[in-house]
């Protein structure tokens, strides 16, 4: 089976020839594409070491900040396979973040993490000549999710039924101009992430799992940012415990939305999406009547919500589960991480199968 980009393909081999090269092992791809309880990862390989034979589940993946390490590391856990990343370069900080989560890799040049028992395989500082057919290149002008693509995804994600609505009434509930939901689905339809045509009522997913992991991996890069955050601490470590995020027109997001959500957490973080025209009146409001204060290092984090999918009379507590998931894995927490994973086995996985 080949796998579906060409590129990904082109880097498994590169990274496995390089690895060839700089560990002198003997190694092959067993299997393009091997599905587990749903998910899909790039590969299986074989490494050969003093006649043993080690093998390994593959994720082909950019890497440009540590919550896509998490990701790689929760979305490889569904096997029963040693998790390898690949990914075009590591910085020391993202390999080192690997190490921590014990998280094997290969990068292009060479370099590689890999501590399983009986094989230990550390190499670092080799180079790599970059070119422009380099599979490294693709990954950098890979453009598709843009921030308002992010706003549009995540609200067909959360509302599959909206695949085949009448596309202002999309652009409402993802907050973005009625010109771009055209664009996002041809985006979609030419990434083979979906299949059918919306005039005739047919659309549906067909890489729903891939089109979650992707959304994850680029929420925290490309949109949250964009999402006027704001820290602060408060000197009252309770102030959270009742508080009625109604009256703010607010949802509570990450540690807190999960502790609702499983039980199984308790935070030490407190993440609120604020929403509607009054944003500015409610948010200081918020401020003032729960004497919080501005700290770039507090533990309190104010955004702005980017969807519109409930009248604000009828808000839940929580953000939807998606974003609950994807606040968690961009934590970096091992603590977090585990909690996001029962979150996407219960509730995520679950919903889509």
């Amino acid at each position: 089976m080949e796998l579906h980009h060409i590129k990904e393909k082109d880097m498994l081999d590169q990274a496995i020839d390089a690895l060839r090269q700089t560990a002198g092992l003997d190694i092959e791809v067993i299997e393009y594409e091997p599905a587990a309880r749903n998910a899909r990862a790039d590969a299986y390989i074989n490494i050969v070491h003093n006649n043993n034979h080690y093998e390994f589940v593959v994720e082909v993946k950019n890497v440009d900040r540590f919550a896509t390490v998490a990701q790689v590391k929760h979305q490889l856990e569904g096997y029963d396979k040693a998790p390898l990343l690949i990914a075009p370069k590591l910085t020391d900080a993202a390999a080192n973040n690997c190490k921590e989560l014990g998280l094997n890799f290969i990068d292009l040049a060479g370099n590689a993490y890999i501590n399983e028992p009986g094989l230990f395989i550390f190499i670092k500082g080799q180079k790599q000549e970059l070119n422009q057919n380099n599979p490294i290149n693709y990954f950098k002008g890979n453009k598709a999710l843009t921030p308002t693509n992010l706003r549009m995804v995540f609200a067909l994600l959360c509302n599959p039924e909206m695949l085949n609505a009448p596309y202002r009434e999309i652009a409402k509930v993802a907050g973005i101009a009625l010109g771009a939901v055209g664009w996002g689905f041809n985006d979609l339809a030419a990434r083979a992430m979906t299949l059918g045509d919306g005039k005739k009522n047919n659309r549906v997913f067909i890489q729903q799992e891939k089109l979650i992991q992707e959304w994850v991996t680029n929420y925290p890069i490309k949109l949250r940012p964009k999402l006027n955050p704001r820290r602060f601490k408060a000197n009252n470590l309770d102030w959270w415990q009742h508080l009625d995020v109604k009256q703010y027109e607010a949802q509570w997001g990450g540690e807190v939305a999960a502790d609702r959500l499983t039980h199984y957490l308790k935070p030490n973080f407190y993440t609120l999406y604020l929403h509607g025209k009054d944003i500015k009146k409610n948010t200081n409001k918020l401020i003032v009547e729960n004497r919080l204060v501005p700290d770039s290092n507090g533990d309190i984090e104010l955004l702005e919500a980017f969807w519109d999918f409930d009248d604000a009379d009828f808000l839940p507590e929580t953000v939807p589960t998606l974003l609950v998931y994807a606040d968690l894995i961009a934590s970096n927490d091992p603590r977090n991480l585990e909690t996001a994973k029962m979150i996407y086995d219960r509730l995520i996985q679950h919903a889509n199968n």
